[in-house]
């Protein structure tokens, strides 16, 4: 008879047997189609299993793992990402012309990674998790290994997220020897409450805010950020700034939004200058920027701020607001990501601003589709993320954050400039010679696009069914 546990964890055996599945199947046999078109068949079986294990939540399974609605969600929507990279990789891949099965077994693990993070109650799988999610995307970053381009990239987030890595560690070691505990909640608890720190609990939680700031991009830890998504590939970019950084919110959403750690003075004081700080320089430094990966970097950094207004207004409001965010900010990034995918060939990415010049006459879907999804991200109305930033206001403003609410705002009108800049590029006069020509696109490709902004508009027009599944859903905090 099955267990009620092995039910509850069906999704993650799904993904971990579909990786050792699709690492047989290239020993077997050498077939870009057939193992791309093996690891989306595994993400739909994962997303079936997730209906069946929805009948088990919430369960604790061992005091590693939890599995309830707020898992099943953020689970979710990891898997519709994974499958969203899948489309635009297999494009990508193909134009290059090198043996690229394994890409397809690292996106996997760097999924089970992801899913092994929001589920995590415990110190132990939350680092077994991360460093899942952190090793794959080493050698994602490196694909095609003959670009110097991603080689470099990829050394930089190796070495950089092995320090990071190894803050977070230390800084769970010293957590554990003043608490002896190692459980999420109950560091989240004692996190809550200024008179319970010492020394040791102090260092180790500095420790972790360093560890969690570099995976989140967040001021000052986020040096490595534009040239990682300059290095890689477009498709592994937009995974960087989507699921590797929705998987740490859930964490943080998790475990903060169910105390009320906000009457730790100090604690909020952290978070609200690295808010601060992330929020004006990432929008400021995206003004200097002609690379449009590097734009879209620096962006990122920003969104981060924007999501950490909502993260500090605490309660469950805050962490359905933040959840909504994320789910726009998927949305526009893939979008985003997804016409620079579909534009690259074998010699280079078409990531230069001067690529995009009077493409609206050439590829007028393709202008569309990049119009609606930087007009999301400076949060235009219409779009879903205009109704993103709404929420986040208002969650900020429920709470009496003004000060960072209206840095939001002033900063969003900062974020404005750069990307009308490249809005402008778009619709610009052609010029004679085009620096980069404009290849058809793959159906596949071009349907995602459709999709995506279909979604983008839906959102923005009628976002009630979305906010209200997620209301149901997430039951932290209240």
């Amino acid at each position: 008879m099955i267990s009620n546990d092995f039910i509850a964890l069906l999704p993650l055996i799904v993904m971990a047997s579909a990786s050792v599945g699709v690492m047989l199947g290239i020993a077997a046999s050498r077939s870009h189609g057939f193992t791309a078109s093996l690891a989306l068949f595994s993400i739909y079986l994962a997303i079936l299993s997730l209906v069946i294990a929805y009948s088990e939540v919430p369960r604790q399974v061992t005091p590693l793992i939890v599995i309830d609605k707020f898992a099943i969600l953020y689970m979710a929507l990891i898997l519709l990402s994974g499958a969203a990279v899948i489309i635009l990789s297999f494009g990508y891949l193909s134009k290059h012309y090198v043996a690229c099965e394994e890409y397809y077994l690292l996106l996997l693990l760097a999924m089970l990674g992801s899913m092994v993070l929001v589920c995590s109650s415990h110190f132990a799988s939350f680092f077994l998790g991360l460093e899942l999610l952190s090793i794959s995307l080493y050698a994602l970053i490196a694909y095609p290994k003959s670009r110097i381009k991603h080689v470099e990239a990829g050394m930089k987030y190796l070495v950089l997220a092995a320090v990071s890595s190894a803050f977070l560690l230390f800084g769970m070691a010293l957590i554990y020897a003043d608490s002896g505990a190692m459980t999420l909640s109950v560091i989240a608890s004692k996190a809550s409450h200024d008179a319970g720190y010492t020394l040791p609990f102090i260092a180790g939680l500095t420790l972790m805010i360093v560890g969690i700031g570099f995976k989140l991009a967040l001021v000052p830890f986020h040096m490595w950020t534009p040239d990682v998504y300059e290095g890689a590939p477009p498709p592994v970019a937009a995974f960087i700034a989507t699921v590797s950084k929705g998987a740490i919110f859930a964490i943080l959403l998790r475990y903060f939004t169910q105390t009320d750690f906000l009457k730790s003075d100090s604690l909020f004081l952290v978070f609200a200058f690295i808010t601060f700080v992330s929020m004006i320089a990432g929008n400021i430094l995206a003004l200097f920027q002609n690379n449009i990966k590097r734009v879209l970097a620096y962006s990122s950094i920003a969104h981060m701020g924007y999501l950490l207004v909502a993260f500090l207004s605490g309660g469950a409001f805050s962490a359905q607001v933040v959840t909504f965010y994320l789910v726009t900010y998927f949305v526009t990034t893939f979008g985003a990501f997804g016409v620079i995918t579909l534009l690259s060939d074998n010699e280079r990415d078409a990531d230069d601003i001067d690529d995009y010049r009077g493409m609206s006459s050439r590829r007028p879907f393709l202008a569309a589709v990049f119009t609606a999804m930087l007009f999301s991200l400076a949060g235009i109305p219409l779009t879903a993320g205009f109704i993103g930033k709404f929420y986040l206001i208002t969650a900020g403003a429920s709470s009496g954050l003004w000060v960072l609410v209206v840095t939001l705002a002033l900063s969003s009108v900062i974020g404005l400039f750069y990307y009308l800049r490249i809005i402008f590029s778009l619709y610009a006069r052609p010029v004679p010679e085009q620096p980069f020509p404009m290849r058809g696109i793959s159906l596949a490709g071009g349907m995602l696009l459709a999709v995506l902004l279909m979604l983008l508009l839906w959102i923005g027009v009628y976002p009630a069914p979305l906010m209200d599944g997620i209301r149901l859903m997430i039951g932290v905090g209240g």
